[in-house]
């Protein structure tokens, strides 16, 4: 029931016809149309950060209630389509706006994060994935804040999982990061800091000590 509520409150943005259709894909999704839901939920991602962070959980659970009822994929696969059409698309994505792109690659991570085939991440969104965060590793990405903690926030929320799937690409991003951190001049400090972070974070373990966490994270607050 709590689930619920949180699914309703995230798709209060919307307007009364999309959020019966929404209401109804999460509960009888066989109902409503699947490929319209989909668009709709990739759209509304690619302008709202606050809902790209969500989307995942909503996505998540009309996979399950349609399997449920169905035994079907037919979200999924409308999902998944809708997502390479836009991977396609990043670069001019990126282009027009990186608010649009954070968006779009803080989607795509959620969406690796929550949609599992027999508890795994599906495979299909792995190298996508990396390709996306490799970008936010290239010199350019790294003078923009937005794209530096966009990165970050990211490896803190799927980078073991992602190290599972693929060590040999999460090698090659980290060998970015550390000639990004030790050799480009122009990184703000924030940027700096936030690398240094992620890369202490990765070393140990995917965890910080709690003398690493007070010393990141009161500098960021300061």
């Amino acid at each position: 029931m709590e689930n619920s509520s949180k699914e309703d409150y995230r798709i209060q943005s919307f307007d009364i016809e999309t959020q019966k259709l929404l209401k109804t894909a999460l509960k009888e999704p066989s109902a409503v149309d699947l490929e319209k839901v989909s668009n709709v939920i990739v759209d509304q991602s690619l302008k709202d950060q606050v809902f790209s962070k969500e989307s995942g959980r909503i996505c998540y659970t009309i996979v399950q209630a349609e399997a449920k009822q169905s035994n079907g994929n037919v979200f999924r696969r409308n999902l998944l389509n809708r997502m390479q059409k836009e991977f396609k698309a990043r670069e001019e994505t990126r282009s027009r706006s990186i608010q649009e792109w954070v968006c779009y690659v803080t989607f795509m991570c959620n969406i690796f994060d929550y949609l599992k085939v027999n508890n795994m991440p599906m495979m299909a969104l792995v190298h996508p994935v990396f390709d996306c965060l490799l970008r936010l590793a290239q010199p350019d990405a790294l003078q923009n804040e937005e794209e530096v903690d966009c990165l970050v926030l990211q490896l803190h929320r799927i980078g073991d999982q992602l190290e599972k799937m693929n060590e040999q690409r999460m090698d090659e991003l980290f060998f970015m990061l550390r000639d990004g951190f030790l050799l480009q001049q122009n990184l703000s400090s924030m940027a700096r800091l936030l690398l240094l972070e992620i890369l202490e974070f990765r070393a140990g373990g995917w965890r910080l000590s709690e003398t690493a966490h007070k010393y990141y994270y009161s500098e960021v607050a300061d």
